[in-house]
């Protein structure tokens, strides 16, 4: 059996930028806490927990003074609510999402209705959306802004074209103005961002006066899943480490998939002897948040097996 690691993989540059920030902090202040994980991995949560890192999940259980937060970001009224109540922020946003806010911020204030390519529920989303303004959505599926429309122009009909400065949600005909920008979560992949496009184009055609589409794509992460995708097309079986709550590991793992069969584990100890039956060639990749130890974990379980 030949087990072969994808050339890209192992903790991205942002994850390893929050643990170096997160870790000097803890080590000035003493204990500090985090609004959400820092990251998707259990692993790497449980080695910052004993350094004295404490995961809060909202802003109202936060006990210390000091708050970090991850690198998905947040949203300036979050900010803005942390800084009214006197806490010191520790910002490992990564530069790649900040890229990301900043420009759904620039699209708003040109004048563009923006639509985020990404998981509504993911926090990095939630930030984004935050910062391009009340009149912007998040959408995986063409079809999402299609209902949207429909919904938000009979409503608008009805009433007759009300001033809601609240997000419309659905109120407001998103594309009422005409000028849509348009942005991705950071670690979707290109092919899916390129397809949606091209499908919100052709769906909105007579509509639009303009687009603007702006590429916030991360290239780590690009370069990992294209490196995973080659892996893949030599090999008999895939094994991807993360989380099933990391994006980009789904993403991963459902590129892989499309070519040979794959299996997503969120620990080394999770790899089954049944799926080595009749297979030589092993691939193993990772998400953005794992430890290079679980690599070589996963690595010693297989030759033991």
């Amino acid at each position: 059996m030949e087990i072969e690691i994808a050339q890209e993989l192992g903790l991205c540059f942002g994850v390893r930028r929050a643990i170096k920030l997160l870790k000097e902090a803890a080590s000035k202040y003493g204990r500090i806490e985090t609004l959400g994980p820092v990251a998707h991995n259990q692993q790497l949560i449980q080695e910052l927990t004993k350094g004295g890192v404490k995961i809060v999940e909202d802003l109202d259980r936060a006990q210390n003074k000091i708050l970090a937060i991850t690198t998905h970001g947040v949203s300036p009224e979050v900010l803005s609510e942390i800084g009214a109540r006197g806490i010191h922020i520790i910002d490992t946003t990564c530069p790649i999402v900040r890229r990301a806010q900043n420009a759904a911020r620039e699209l708003a204030h040109a004048g563009f209705d923006v639509i985020i390519f990404g998981e509504a529920k993911h926090s990095e989303v939630k930030g984004l959306l935050g910062w391009a303004g009340n009149k912007s959505i998040a959408a995986l599926d063409v079809k999402q802004i299609v209902n949207y429309e429909q919904k938000a122009e009979a409503l608008s009909v009805a009433k007759g074209q009300q001033s809601d400065k609240r997000r419309p949600s659905p109120h407001y005909p998103l594309l009422g103005r005409g000028r849509l920008g348009v942005i991705s979560q950071t670690t979707q992949s290109q092919s899916a961002f390129v397809e949606f496009t091209t499908q919100l184009v052709a769906a909105f055609y007579s509509k639009l006066k303009e687009i603007r589409i702006v590429d916030t794509l991360c290239r780590t992460i690009r370069r990992r899943q294209e490196a995973a995708i080659r892996l893949a097309k030599r090999s008999e079986l895939m094994i991807v480490i993360g989380s099933s709550s990391s994006a980009n590991t789904r993403h991963l793992a459902e590129l892989c998939s499309n070519i040979v069969e794959t299996h997503l584990v969120e620990s080394p100890l999770e790899a089954n002897n049944s799926w080595l039956t009749g297979k030589h060639r092993i691939g193993i990749t990772t998400g953005a948040s794992t430890p290079d130890e679980a690599i070589e974990e996963l690595v010693a379980k297989l030759k033991s097996l």
